[in-house]
């Protein structure tokens, strides 16, 4: 039998989204007994036809109904878009719901990180959104805790909801040694709930 997964699920559009899913898996993989699989999903696009290749030309494989099925917990990420995601997450998310129906997603845990271009560009707001849809699916929604001490010493992202980066105004701003910390410690709690409720 497989080794069970947590998906970690993103969209990233310049690089740092992609980074701190990065930093999440090894969390993840921090924790014996499961393994994480990374996941994105495909640009949106203004034409009425399909216009993404069924296969990514460069970086992860894009999400699948059964990826998602399967997984024993899910981390959900994307950067800011006026204080919401991505048009392009929340387009993939807006077609799950046979998952939905079949309640697939059903007491697993769930949780979310964000990137945003400046430290008030509406991270909170963006994380809050993005469990919205978790909760529909009936995920456990697991945060950040403040035994984490980064969330109390970050000058950049890192919040309870979840962990976060401030890309800067170019978007070139490399995600600081505080926030990678809590991209590891989120991916090592969802690992760590997604077994204990597995054994439930």
């Amino acid at each position: 039998m497989s080794q069970p997964y947590v998906l970690v699920l993103y969209y990233s559009r310049h690089g740092a989204t992609r980074k701190m899913a990065e930093a999440i898996a090894e969390g993840v993989e921090s924790v014996s007994g499961i393994e994480a699989r990374l996941r994105t999903v495909p640009d949106v696009s203004a034409e009425c036809s399909a216009v993404s290749p069924a296969i990514p030309d460069t970086g992860d494989l894009y999400c699948t109904e059964d990826d998602l099925r399967q997984c024993a917990g899910l981390l959900l990420g994307s950067p800011t878009r006026f204080g919401t995601m991505a048009a392009a997450m929340k387009h993939f998310l807006e077609s799950t719901s046979n998952l939905w129906m079949n309640g697939a997603l059903i007491d697993k845990p769930g949780a979310v990180f964000t990137s945003t271009a400046s430290l008030h560009g509406g991270q909170e707001a963006t994380l809050l959104s993005m469990m919205l849809p978790l909760l529909h699916h009936g995920l456990v929604i697991a945060g950040l805790p403040y035994s984490q001490s980064g969330l109390l010493e970050t000058n950049t992202g890192g919040t309870p909801y979840g962990a976060s980066h401030v890309a800067g105004k170019s978007g070139d701003s490399p995600i600081d040694k505080t926030e990678l910390e809590l991209c590891a410690a989120q991916g090592k709690r969802v690992a760590e709930l997604a077994l204990s409720l597995k054994q439930t």
